[in-house]
């Protein structure tokens, strides 16, 4: 049997959800170092100018993902990016998701000054957060993080991939809760 057919065939099924190595030797009924040379033999197939996808490994999971310099040709397919399909409201609102994950609507909420509620809705329908369980406080309110969907989009493979944010060293902090309509007391 050809197990390199069969790591492809695999793949292709398993599509955007990807497959994880322990996954595959037990399918493949076979070691970690058969794997990795089939994987590796495989990718070397890939490589080929002629060929139009590659392995890539997102969140432990292998996946065939198209060749980045084919992207001008997928875009003409899809037609429109995800940056111009998501609102600025939902690119906050995504990235407070991925940078604080394990996270409250409620704190989101407190982040973004503003109700998140239908953002967070619109991004659950996209597949790009997911409630991933409930917080202790008061309530058992859910806690929502990012999908893989959320990581191939945005050709991450971790979130430890997300570009690192630092604070001003001067910066003070700023009053986040205060107005500049005054009420006379």
């Amino acid at each position: 049997m050809n197990l390199k057919a069969i790591l492809e065939g695999i793949l292709f099924v398993v599509g955007d959800e990807g497959i994880n190595k322990e996954r595959l030797m037990d399918i493949l009924n076979i070691s970690f170092e058969e794997l990795e040379k089939i994987v590796n033999e495989y990718q070397r197939d890939l490589e080929k100018p002629d060929r139009g996808l590659k392995i890539e490994i997102f969140n432990g999971n292998y996946k065939l993902v198209t060749k980045k310099e084919h992207a001008d040709y997928y875009k003409t397919l899809v037609s429109a990016e995800v940056s111009e399909t998501l609102s600025a409201a939902a690119l906050e609102t995504l990235a407070i998701v991925a940078y604080n994950e394990p996270i409250t609507r409620a704190m989101v909420d407190e982040i973004r000054g503003v109700s998140s509620i239908y953002v967070i809705r619109k991004l659950i329908l996209k597949n790009l957060i997911k409630e991933i369980g409930r917080s202790e406080l008061p309530g058992r309110p859910v806690l929502y993080g990012v999908t893989d969907q959320f990581l191939d989009y945005f050709g991450l493979k971790t979130l430890d991939d997300l570009p690192k944010i630092e604070m001003e060293k001067d910066s003070q902090p700023k009053e986040l809760f205060g107005s500049r309509y005054k009420e006379d007391i």
